[in-house]
């Protein structure tokens, strides 16, 4: 048997790729996931590199890495010059600032993050972000890390990931509802490969859209993309989770009662951490910005948050090293207060000035520092009930990021997926209840919206699902179509005209490819003018082709008689394009549509 597929399987697979919604998925879902899977090694491994570089090498600084990410081994460099970490991050800043400023402006108002400006392209850009946008988020964001700047990886890493999926979905000419589904798959890929968490980075690219709902058209695609894109991931970085850390268990229902206060702590962390933020970006460097520019903001924010780092080495970076010694229990309780506040303000500051990076890394680790505190305390008072305190940070980290996101499912499997098991999933599942309950006011993202019906995305689900619904096959008329040779002179086409009832004609070239359609409208004005009858051809009076297919739907049949305001549309054969087998009339598609209206109130009456 030959290794290669034959001619007629590679046809088979071209017909369900076009024919079969869940195979063309799987497909594109593979192609991101491949895509997002690249960006995200490259990515990963030059803000690993750069932090070697720029925090061991130059600054001298040994900060604990989690034993998952231990890449880039090597002493501290012999001195210690914290001096050259403000240094770093000014130039970076200006650097930054003029980047976009440049050449993607319109980022100044993409919201809190890369997450967030994935979100506003979703629901406002229908899915097309420029190729450049990731590209410079994406470089100016390993810059600011690798240099000491209080942010994390999996915000640009999901912007990276959607502008992937964006620009294959251009380059295949998909539809608009096509190309937004390609955007979360790509940044499922990015998020699940960067975080190591496959199933828990697609389900949070598809719920963090919206604070009361979930994008469920695009799961088969995200899951498809994440798990290809952290398979690639792993063959260069292995299968170890971010933290090597003990399995923890949840075994008292006693200890549920601490577990509500971590879940009243971490809201209220949260609403301190989005409150400050919003103040120091909107009250601080907004005001800034207006007045001298951007580029001198977000060098002001790279000087702030260096001279904070210089002091306060632990707000540095992305910051799971310092997470992994909370879980394992090496923080002290007041450093972990201090933390908490000295995170919130570093995060702020440099990303509130405009600087790249994501605010989920930073949310993350306050969310875990808060419920280490309520674990160190716990475990203080009550050691017969509470027995793993560190299991108390990995619960506040799901808590907290599900309450300031409106996230419940994705960071939940998360950690899961980092813990290997699923012993602290009980405690989980309440805390983050809890924190959404408790903070549905505030929102991390500026451009979540409720859910599916407060989008942009899906203001034309209200009227045009029921279209969507029917199709071409049951509702055009079969048989013979007169059909016209580009060559045809007026003269003729006025004795084909007189002997048919027809008012819309598909017209051919000599290779038989229809090439346009003419209307009884296109040939009234010369009628009357007999000098013409041999001169004027068939392809000089046709416009545009239309065509349609029998498994179209109907909505798709109205869009195109919108398109081009004809009465008629044939109907081609699904192996051949060219074929006529039928004829709609945009009456059909009204009468359906009306039907189908009645037919649902008398049902629901």
């Amino acid at each position: 048997m030959s290794p290669f597929l034959s001619l007629h399987t590679w046809r088979d697979l071209a017909r369900s790729y076009r024919k079969v919604s869940h195979f063309r998925w799987l497909v594109l879902g593979i192609v991101v996931g491949i895509l997002s899977g690249i960006v995200a090694v490259l990515f990963f491994g030059a803000v690993e590199l750069g932090k070697y570089i720029f925090m061991s090498q130059l600054a001298g600084l040994s900060l604990p890495a989690p034993e998952g990410e231990e890449l880039f081994h090597g002493h501290a460099g012999e001195h210690l010059r914290t001096w050259t970490i403000p240094i770093c991050l000014t130039i970076v800043g200006l650097v930054t600032g003029w980047l976009v400023n440049k050449y993607i402006p319109e980022t100044t108002s993409g919201g809190t993050d890369g997450t967030d400006a994935t979100i506003k392209c979703f629901h406002q850009g229908s899915g097309l972000m420029r190729p450049i946008v990731p590209i410079i988020k994406g470089i100016t964001s390993v810059f600011t890390i690798s240099c000491g700047g209080s942010a994390g990886r999996e915000g640009p890493i999901t912007q990276m990931g959607a502008g992937v999926g964006s620009w294959l979905a251009q380059r295949l000419k998909l539809s608009t509802k096509e190309r937004r589904i390609l955007l979360l798959a790509g940044a499922a890929g990015g998020l699940g490969a960067i975080f190591r968490a496959p199933l828990g980075g697609a389900l949070t690219a598809i719920e963090v859209i919206y604070r009361e709902d979930f994008e469920s058209e695009a799961i088969l695609p995200s899951v498809i993309s994440s798990v290809v894109s952290y398979s690639l991931f792993t063959l260069f970085y292995g299968t170890e989770p971010i933290f090597g850390i003990p399995r923890f268990v949840f075994h008292d229902p006693r200890e549920l009662i601490f577990y509500v206060a971590l879940a009243f702590a971490c809201t209220l962390a949260g609403w301190m951490y989005i409150r400050t933020f919003r103040f120091i970006k909107f009250s601080v460097f907004n005001q800034i910005r207006d007045r001298v520019g951007l580029m001198w903001a977000t060098a002001l924010g790279g000087l702030l948050m260096g001279i904070m780092g210089m002091f306060f080495p632990q707000v540095l970076t992305g910051g799971y090293g310092w997470l992994e010694m909370a879980i394992m229990g090496e923080i002290p309780l007041m450093m972990m207060t201090a933390i908490v506040i000295g995170k919130t303000i570093a995060t702020s500051m440099t990303i509130g000035s405009g600087m790249s990076g994501g605010m989920f890394a930073p949310a993350l680790f306050v969310g875990g520092m808060s419920g280490g505190i309520v674990g160190q305390l716990a475990g203080k008072y009550y050691p017969d009930i509470v027995t793993q305190p560190g299991g108390y940070v990995l619960v506040g980290m799901a808590a907290f990021f599900a309450g300031v996101a409106k996230a419940p499912i994705g960071p939940l499997i998360m950690v899961c997926e980092l813990t290997q098991g699923y012993g602290l999933l009980a405690p989980l599942m309440l805390a983050s209840a809890l924190c959404i309950v408790l903070g549905r006011s505030f929102s991390l993202y500026e451009h979540q919206v409720e859910s599916k019906f407060d989008s942009p995305a899906h203001i034309e689900d209200k009227t045009i699902n029921i279209l969507e619904g029917l199709h071409v096959e049951t509702h055009y008329k079969p048989g013979r179509v007169t059909t016209l040779e580009e060559g045809t002179t007026l003269k003729a086409l006025t004795d084909i005209i007189a002997n048919t009832n027809e008012l819309y004609f598909p017209v051919k070239n000599e290779d038989g490819v229809i090439t346009g359609i003419l209307t009884i409208q296109n040939v009234r004005n010369h009628l009357f003018n007999p000098d013409l009858f041999d001169l004027i051809l068939a392809k000089d009076l046709a416009t545009k082709p239309a065509t349609l297919k029998a498994d179209d739907d109907l909505y798709t049949a109205l869009l195109k008689f919108v398109d081009t305001d004809y009465g008629q549309i044939p109907v081609v054969s699904e192996d051949d394009p060219n074929r006529i087998i039928g004829i709609l009339n945009r009456e059909n598609v009204f009468r359906a549509y009306a039907k189908s209206v009645k037919e649902l109130r008398e049902a629901a009456e």
